[in-house]
């Protein structure tokens, strides 16, 4: 065989394996295909003429020419995107990965699994894990963007072709209407706004290919016009689901102007996220989901939003008390952050990484240039200046931070005693994690999972459970209600008190105190009121590495870490209290869980009168614990919120005294 001959075979190969690509874009272009266009938009005139004469395969060559030149003239926006991309940066192994296997359909929806086959006649209904987030995320293709980013850098249009292919395919397999099955999980308008946001900069990237045919310009705009004017009418009722797809419905409105539509699309996002901002955001700053993470969501959302008004010059249809609003909601995120730049994974929470966070807050002080604190935390303490306040109290949401310092040394605890919270939330008032000198020694829970299939909602709703939260409960069970009342916050140079109570069964409330004594260790007096009667529990969680000591004998239990930055916690009760180990489990990200240490302080309530809990939680330097014990003075009445308590430590007494 010649050599001419054999190149000749490879090229009919070619066009064999990217025929899929040339049908999908192989059906006539008609005046129809323009309807969504607005063809007086301003570069548009050769559009507009070809289409006036009936020239409609000209119209889209000229359109395609139009954008190829918008493309040329400003970068891809990654403004709105969940992580900005920087096409100036080389490709990192995560993207290059994600964009290769994607060239053989293989997809990971979502970070918390691998990747799956999705087989070469891609199956866009597949559901290889019972979970509800693998089948939504899925359709916000995430890594098509990953595929135009390894496109910009390489040239390869290997990656061009097959995202054109993929594109046509998954519009030709999941049209809206197909099913109920199928529009539930590709038609939920979170996913459509996910891809909404994400396809204005794959588009970019890609649109000077070969492969990027006028026929197949004039099939992504009718699919993108669909897909963002389906949301403009569907948004969720309510949470941050409703901010999410408000704010990407503007970002659309904004990236594609040329559209009809594009100015309605801009107006009822505004106009949803004037009226939610109002609803969602308490007055101490706090996202009404009482979840940390998507608190930060929030703040996010509420200023990508006003970035995307102010490309437009509407900035304005933002009055000032928006602005006002979303620089509180940063505030409060530093009220309750960690030296780490971690927040507690109250609720659906997970941990997140420092120079992320710090790129966000950096992204915050550019709208805020005037906030100190802002900037402080933008730059890790280098510009700036620390926040004005240390102890704080988010009294609406029921975010309490006890804190020595703004330093990386500091001790932190931030305490969760709150009004109901919505799906993100969950039934553990009083629990909180504690920061001492570089450690969270007591970190929550997380969340595992979501949702799903009857194996997936076993697995959350063991995460969701009270009694492996730092709190109070009867008889293991779940409270029934989180509706915490705030009764006393104080603070001062030497002692910050906090009590709450919750009715969190029926006929028992919990009413915890929390006392931060000379900014350095904690007495808790957890108090069980009610007629109700069973077995009370104080649960207490540890870090998985903690590697404690179990002291039946005192009713303690200590950290064993090697560098001595240890903590105690001990029952101070003066009646009989048991302590007993329990399973503990811990989740920092999606989907991966950890052992570790947990424990509760249990007694039984044999009548209607009130059951005290007396705990001490003491962070020591060194490998010996200390010793500690507690008296009760003339004068002291827990019923009255009345402390008159002395404490020995190590032989040296602490008076108490709350008045």
């Amino acid at each position: 065989m010649t050599t001419k001959i054999f190149k000749r075979i490879i090229v009919f190969a070619v066009i064999a394996l990217s025929s899929g690509n040339i049908l999908a874009q192989s059906s006539s272009i008609t005046r129809k295909d323009f309807d969504h266009i607005n063809l007086e938009y301003s570069g548009l005139e050769k559009v507009n003429k070809a289409v006036a004469a009936g020239n409609y395969d000209d119209a889209a060559k000229a359109l395609l020419a139009y954008y190829r030149e918008k493309s040329k003239a400003r970068e891809p926006d990654f403004s709105n995107a969940e992580k900005p991309a920087d096409i100036r940066q080389p490709i990192d192994k995560v993207t290059r990965e994600m964009a290769d296997k994607a060239l053989v359909h293989q997809f990971q929806p979502h970070k918390g699994y691998g990747y799956f086959d999705y087989g070469k006649d891609i199956n866009w209904q597949m559901w290889p894990v019972k979970d509800n987030e693998v089948r939504w995320q899925l359709h916000r293709v995430k890594w098509w963007q990953a595929m135009a980013l390894v496109y910009h850098a390489t040239g390869d249009e290997k990656y061009a072709r097959e995202w054109v292919y993929q594109y046509s395919d998954w519009a030709r397999k999941t049209p809206l209407g197909l099913s109920q099955d199928n529009d539930k999980f590709v038609w939920r308008p979170l996913e459509v706004s996910d891809r909404v946001q994400s396809l204005p900069p794959t588009f970019s990237l890609f649109v000077n290919s070969p492969a990027f045919t006028p026929a197949f310009l004039m099939e992504f705009l009718n699919s993108y016009h669909q897909q963002a004017d389906y949301l403009s009418t569907h948004y969720a009722e309510q949470g941050n689901h409703r901010l999410f797809e408000a704010q990407r419905n503007l970002f659309a409105g904004v990236s594609f102007p040329e559209f009809k539509d594009s100015p309605r699309w801009r107006q009822t996002g505004i106009s949803v996220l004037n009226t939610e901002i109002k609803k969602q955001v308490y007055a101490d700053g706090m996202q009404f989901e009482l979840s940390p993470i998507y608190h930060v969501a929030a703040i996010d959302i509420f200023l990508k939003a006003y970035g995307s008004a102010k490309r437009v010059n509407l900035e304005k249809e933002f009055p000032q008390s928006y602005v006002q609003t979303v620089e509180n909601m940063i505030m409060a995120l530093i009220s309750i952050s960690l030296p780490d730049y971690n927040t507690p994974m109250f609720g659906d929470s997970w941990i997140t990484d420092k120079n992320f966070r710090m790129a966000q807050f950096a992204t915050w002080a550019r709208v805020f240039p005037a906030n100190q604190a802002i900037k402080y935390f933008a730059t890790d303490g280098k510009q700036g200046k620390a926040p004005n306040f240390l102890s704080k109290a988010l009294s609406n949401a029921g975010f309490y931070t006890f804190r020595s310092g703004w330093d990386k040394n500091a001790t932190v605890m931030v305490l969760k005693a709150s009004p109901p919270g919505e799906f993100h939330a969950q039934p553990d008032n009083g629990t909180f994690e504690l920061f001492i000198k570089g450690r969270n020694f007591t970190p929550d829970a997380g969340v595992f999972v979501y949702s799903g299939d009857e194996a997936i909602m076993k697995l959350r709703n063991w995460y969701r459970q009270t009694r492996i939260h730092s709190t109070l409960t009867l008889d293991n069970q779940n409270m029934v209600i989180t509706k915490a009342r705030q009764n006393k916050w104080e603070t001062g140079n030497n002692l910050d008190v906090l009590t709450y109570t919750n009715p969190s069964y029926p006929n028992l409330d919990h009413q915890r105190s929390v006392l931060f004594i000379n900014k350095k260790y904690f007495l808790v007096i957890d108090r069980a009121i009610g007629e109700a009667t069973g077995n009370l529990g104080v649960h207490w969680q540890l870090k998985e590495d903690s590697n404690p000591v179990f002291d039946k004998t005192k009713n303690r239990v200590y950290t064993t870490y090697r560098d001595g930055n240890n903590l105690m916690i001990q029952s101070l009760n003066a009646d009989r209290t048991s302590l007993n180990e329990e399973e503990g489990k811990v989740s920092y990200v999606y989907n991966k869980e950890l052992k570790r240490p947990a424990f509760v302080f249990e007694k039984p309530k044999k009548n209607a009168g009130t059951q005290n809990f007396v705990s001490i939680v003491y962070p020591y330097d060194g490998q010996k614990a200390p010793e500690i014990s507690i008296r009760e003075n003339k004068g002291n009445d827990f019923e009255k919120g009345k402390l008159n308590l002395t404490l020995t430590i190590n032989g040296k007494q602490q008076p108490v005294l709350v008045p």
